[in-house]
């Protein structure tokens, strides 16, 4: 058994504002149910998950989309902070799971089948990445960044595999991102030019990439690849809640 920590905090966004009161786009409804509340389901849902913890804005403590948390805790301004509130007082060295807010199709049995993986991984940070074939069988019509590695094509998912010790590792990586994201040279030399040189030819392997990142933040890492695309289908658009309101609805 896992606890899972949901992300349902962020800006009032284009996608916020097509939603009355939401506060953010995890309160945005998709078919009547919100998209935090479709993840909730999800998560309570599977056999694998003990206790949900979800990082909101307070205001929103009596929200009917969360009813089905155990415990609420403040977001925060950036990301680390909101990681920060919903990992505390979680076992550091057991395994958890950091769930994004806005992925409408998740399904209890995508939530089991990953956590499994986690669990057998035993890594510090397992990564979740779905295949693209995997994607397209499910989902041909959800656009995604692909990633060409020599293995195959992948894109990110919307959970991650984390134990809460390695937390601080991971803000100082972000720190270091963050100081670097504009400009290009030194990003390049944070990830180094190997790296780069090797995914230009599509000759990057998913070995040398959790080889880097380990060596990066100083922590195993791995990638949860999974087979079920629901873990990647996120809104992240206003053109996406359209799409996801007909992937959520049954034809006639």
């Amino acid at each position: 058994m896992l606890d899972a920590v949901v992300l349902a905090g962020g800006p009032h966004d284009a996608i916020a504002r097509l939603q009355p009161g939401a506060p953010n786009k995890a309160f945005v409804e998709i078919d009547g149910i919100t998209l935090v509340g479709r993840v909730l389901a999800a998560l309570r849902g599977s056999s694998h998950i003990r206790r949900i913890v979800a990082v909101a804005p307070l205001a929103q403590r009596h929200h009917p989309a969360l009813t089905l948390v155990d415990d609420l805790r403040p977001d925060g301004v950036h990301i680390t902070e909101s990681l920060r509130n919903g990992l505390r007082d979680l076992a550091p060295d057991a395994d958890a799971l950091v769930v994004a807010s806005d992925l409408p199709v998740l399904t209890p049995a995508a939530v089991d089948d990953f956590a499994q993986r986690v669990l057998a991984l035993d890594a510090d940070i397992a990564y979740g990445c779905v295949e693209k074939t995997a994607h397209l069988r499910r989902y041909p019509a959800v656009p995604h960044t692909w990633a060409h590695m020599r293995d195959g094509t992948f894109c990110g998912g919307g959970i991650v595999g984390m134990k809460p010790r390695v937390l601080p590792l991971l803000e100082r990586f972000i720190e270091r991102l963050g100081a670097a994201r504009k400009h290009p040279f030194k990003l390049a030399s944070l990830f180094g030019w190997d790296m780069l040189a090797r995914y230009a030819v599509r000759r990057l392997t998913i070995a040398h990439a959790e080889a880097r990142a380990e060596h990066l933040l100083g922590a195993r890492a791995r990638a949860a690849i999974s087979p079920y695309p629901e873990t990647a289908v996120n809104v992240d658009r206003v053109t996406d809640v359209e799409l996801a309101r007909r992937l959520v609805t049954p034809s006639v």
